[in-house]
């Protein structure tokens, strides 16, 4: 991987979170601890960051930029752990659909490393911005009318395009789930695009971290037995997974 390409990663973090640290970079890039200063201080020269103790953070000029939806993403290494179980699921030359949110937007810098020729499908435009750094990866970007704040299309036109594509594996970044109402989500633009797609895929697998868990968000998306796999982080107990595996839903 280049420069330009790290770089652009980066930079991506930086919109996730307000502080990115060396040695998760390290991990995330899959480079040396020298090569991660080394670009920082590269980067903090052209103005694009603000170097700090093991770590960087954004200039104060771009600071107000830096939120993905007006808002810091939190609980971000545990939907990157969710992430991670989601990618490990791919298999060379699969077709997947990831619909918004920012839980898909880390699976893609996740996949992004993958060279399995696989086709993803997906409104989600920052995961899309992503997967376009891995020519390995085919994408499909799916249309309609745009979320600034989400990053991502929504609408019928985008329900349409959806429509036409039956993926092996769509992944899931929902809001909230608890036994009585299912799944659920606030972005209500976004309801339509999780029901088609979980009616469209082969597997059907929700990606979120487990603090989403026993929560009820604004509408009805799904209910459990819709869902094939919930993937989440390693906070969640046995006992916990047992009551929802009762109710139809495994977690893993």
């Amino acid at each position: 991987m280049l420069y330009n390409e790290r770089a652009e990663i980066i930079m991506q973090q930086l919109q996730l979170q307000a502080i990115v640290k060396i040695n998760d970079l390290k991990d995330l890039l899959q480079v040396s601890v020298d090569t991660v200063r080394r670009d920082l201080k590269t980067m903090e020269q052209r103005g694009l960051i603000k170097c700090i103790r093991g770590g960087a953070c954004l200039p104060d000029s771009l600071a107000s930029l830096s939120n993905f939806t007006g808002r810091e993403v939190i609980n971000i290494e545990l939907k990157r752990q969710a992430a991670r179980k989601a990618v490990a699921r791919i298999k060379p030359g699969c077709i997947i659909a990831l619909n918004s949110g920012t839980t898909n937007t880390i699976l893609a810098q996740e996949l992004v490393f993958k060279n399995d020729n696989i086709t993803v499908v997906s409104n989600n435009l920052a995961a899309i911005n992503i997967l376009m750094q891995n020519p390995a990866i085919k994408i499909i970007s799916i249309g309609g009318a745009v979320d600034t704040l989400e990053k991502s299309t929504y609408g019928s036109t985008c329900e349409q395009e959806f429509d036409k594509y039956y993926p092996d594996i769509a992944f899931l970044s929902i809001n909230a789930i608890n036994y009585k109402d299912g799944f659920t989500d606030f972005r209500m633009s976004e309801i339509g695009i999780i029901r088609l797609l979980a009616k469209r895929a082969k597997e059907v697998i929700a990606v979120m971290d487990s603090t989403k868990i026993g929560k009820r968000s604004k509408k009805k998306a799904l209910d459990l037995n819709e869902v094939d796999l919930l993937l989440t982080d390693d906070n969640v107990s046995a006992i916990l997974k047992k009551k929802y595996q009762t109710h139809g839903l495994v977690i893993e």
